[in-house]
């Protein structure tokens, strides 16, 4: 079998580990947090990295620091996770779901306005596949409006929009440490914040509302509860293997990147002969290689795709259910218009197997079984 997905080891993982088990610092903001806050605030430049136990308490935490509150509107695309619509939800505020592009599946940021009413709080963009969205357009609406950006780059860990690190661009940003993100610790995440003044409030809502922080800096001689907040905060052990893994960083991506685009020269002729639709990435966007998803000619073929994909030993998967559609959607949330592309292309999408370590070999099996499938239902 081929798998999905592997998460991958770096070899310093237990080092790291083990020092923070002789040091019996296991707990949360000790050596092993500092070090990887601030390699990603040095990978991001952002003035503060807040470790969290994964994207969606970060994104909890952004919509608490945000002040999202009962009745307030988030704008965000129905093609995401359910955390994206969760946090805000959790707040008491209603998920607006605007459609996506078709080339990136990203946040169509021409629909962004239309969307807007006078409950609109803040717009959630998605980066899909680490590719960033028009980021530049969402911050000038948001400006004209006075609006929060909060966005959700989860996928996006290195991934930048016109030089510019995603996550960093707006207010507030999520980052994922999952095992099927290319930098993971099995469960984690990151709160990044660009404004200064967010950072200690942050810091109390991440210490279930206490200024315990400011206390162990010792800038008061006892801590207390001051605000609204929970308990965001992962141990030593998972920061420790995260700190082998963001050391890495960059390795990992260039070699993911090296496999992203070996599948994209494998699937040029399947794509030309009108087999399937490749992934589309701006040219000012320069995205981390975290998914290679191909879109198929019809939801059939997507499922025979993959029932026979499996056959063949070899795992690949659909992706969201739209949230605007589901359940929990239309009960908590609304769509703002016809969501046409979201509709469509979501029945069409196959993502493939992708992980570092992935041979050309595995690669090359995998498009000639994609092709010779695709030929056959066509």
């Amino acid at each position: 079998m081929i798998p999905f997905n592997r998460p991958h080891l770096t070899g310093k993982e237990l080092g790291y580990l083990a020092g923070a088990m002789n040091d019996r610092r296991l707990a949360g903001d000790g050596p092993q947090t500092r070090a990887c806050s601030e390699l990603i605030e040095h990978q991001t430049g952002v003035r503060k990295a807040l470790l969290t136990t994964s994207a969606t308490a970060a994104l909890e935490m952004a919509g608490i620091l945000a002040d999202i509150g009962p009745g307030d509107e988030v704008i965000m695309p129905s093609f995401t996770f359910v955390s994206t619509a969760n946090a805000f939800v959790l707040r008491g505020a209603i998920p607006v779901f605007v459609d996506v592009r078709p080339d990136t599946l990203n946040i169509d940021e021409s629909l962004i306005e239309s969307a807007i009413t006078g409950r609109t709080k803040a717009i959630v963009p998605v980066h899909y596949a680490g590719v960033g969205c028009e980021m530049d357009e969402i911050m000038r609406i948001a400006l004209r409006y006075g609006l929060k950006v909060i966005e959700d780059a989860a996928q996006a860990v290195l991934g930048r929009y016109k030089g510019r690190a995603l996550g960093g661009i707006g207010d507030l940003g999520a980052f994922s440490f999952h095992e099927t993100k290319n930098i993971n610790c099995g469960e984690g995440g990151a709160l990044l914040i660009r404004e200064p003044a967010l950072i200690e409030r942050a810091e109390i809502i991440r210490e279930k509302g206490t200024n315990r922080s400011r206390f162990f800096r010792g800038q008061v001689d006892r801590y207390t509860w001051v605000e609204l907040g929970s308990s965001f905060l992962p141990s030593e052990l998972n920061a420790a293997f995260l700190r082998a893994q963001l050391e890495s960083a960059y390795e990992i991506v260039a070699e993911r990147l090296a496999s992203w685009r070996r599948y994209h020269e494998l699937f040029a002729n399947a794509e030309a002969r009108g087999l399937l639709v490749r992934p589309r990435v701006p040219e000012h966007c320069e995205h981390n290689g975290h998914i290679y998803f191909i879109v198929v000619r019809s939801a059939s073929a997507r499922t025979a795709l993959i029932d026979q994909l499996r056959e063949a030993g070899i795992q690949a998967t659909f992706h969201y259910i739209p949230l605007h559609s589901s359940p929990a959607g239309t009960r908590f949330g609304r769509a703002s218009g016809a969501l046409v592309q979201t509709d469509d292309l979501w029945q069409r999408l196959v993502r493939l197997p992708l992980w570092t370590g992935m041979t050309d070999e595995q690669q090359v099996s995998i498009a000639g079984h994609v092709s010779r499938i695709m030929e056959a239902v066509a």
